[in-house]
């Protein structure tokens, strides 16, 4: 369910070789979220370092939208660079279990697999 490596980069250069892998396969980057920085501006204890980015290839999300409107919910992608325990990590949840879960319909999958090589080729290239 989870695609998830190690990265030797530290968090801030994983997550500029990530946003710029995304954008080198026709992907946008349409939000960074820095849960590590918004936990400890709440006042929150948190020691790791977490970028959660929302990334969207408008043709395959309007075919998926188109099949299954209700997957609204699942989109857009999101691709995490985080630390654990010192270490740099990239990962998602991969799009063809997910989908497969949340609908029923067969033309998806092949959209499914699409999104997740493409997705899959970006955490390699910024691991």
């Amino acid at each position: 369910m989870y695609y998830v490596v190690n990265s030797n980069k530290s968090f801030e250069q994983a997550a500029t070789d990530l946003e710029a892998a995304v954008k080198r396969h026709e992907f946008g980057v349409l939000h960074i979220h820095d849960l590590g920085n918004t936990l400890r501006s709440k006042g929150v204890a948190f020691a790791e370092n977490c970028k959660v980015f929302e990334v969207c290839n408008p043709g395959q999300a309007a075919k998926v939208l188109g099949t299954d409107m209700r997957l609204n919910m699942a989109l857009p992608c999101r691709i995490s660079v985080y630390t654990e325990k010192g270490k740099t990590m990239i990962g998602m949840i991969k799009p063809v279990p997910m989908l497969a879960a949340l609908s029923k319909d067969a033309s998806l999958v092949k959209i499914a697999q699409e999104v997740e090589s493409k997705t899959k080729e970006m955490i390699e290239e910024a691991r």
